[in-house]
């Protein structure tokens, strides 16, 4: 009976309270005695420099990022799993890549061509992540077929929406926070006719 998902309200902790320890500094280790490597995500890189990131590396996965959005093909797998064996429902995440796809479309068309495209918003990040494993938990989405389509196309807008409007360049973890929290009106608008009810 959780409202909000656990991962991402603890993941939503962790970013807020600690971004000192969790941004690029937090990393770097100037005693140390090896050398590494460390690059910004896709998004990362678009959003803070215009750097695109090739299509070809965000659906193989050989790109930077966290775990779960580096290959779109393995999300896409994943999922795909998970609808075949009933446990999550197809409604949210085509919802979500519908209202995706949509936004980002449009946002295509009204932008200027600077390469990322509504391909990269939808291979890049967490995106397909968030729409097969974590916008699909049974416990704090709703219930009903139209009441998930609804809740998915809500949690793609409000990825678009942080993704073109603000200064954060993700999206998904606050887009799905702030879904759960509709999800009892969502259930309740959506309860389905009895038959032979009004």
């Amino acid at each position: 009976m959780n409202l909000f998902n656990p991962a991402m309200v603890g993941r939503a902790f962790v970013m807020i309270s600690f971004a000192g320890a969790l941004a690029a500094s937090g990393f770097e280790d100037v005693r140390s005695a090896v050398d590494a490597v460390s690059q910004a995500t896709p998004m990362n890189a678009y959003k803070m420099n215009g750097v695109v990131t090739p299509l070809v590396h965000l659906f193989w996965g050989t790109t930077n990022g966290s775990l779960g959005e580096t290959s779109a093909l393995a999300c896409l797998l994943g999922g795909l799993y998970l609808i075949i064996r009933r446990a999550a429902s197809w409604e949210i995440p085509a919802g979500l890549l519908l209202s995706v796809l949509v936004i980002g479309g449009m946002a295509d068309l009204a932008g200027p061509a600077d390469g990322w495209t509504v391909l990269h918003h939808i291979l890049g990040g967490s995106l397909l992540f968030g729409a097969f494993f974590i916008a699909t938990d049974p416990v704090t989405s709703p219930l009903t077929p139209k009441g998930k389509f609804i809740f998915g196309l809500g949690t793609g807008t409000l990825i678009m929406v942080l993704r073109l409007l603000s200064g954060y360049p993700e999206g998904v973890m606050f887009a799905v926070l702030l879904m759960n929290a509709l999800t009892p009106l969502i259930n309740r608008w959506t309860i389905p006719t009895p038959f032979g009810g009004q």
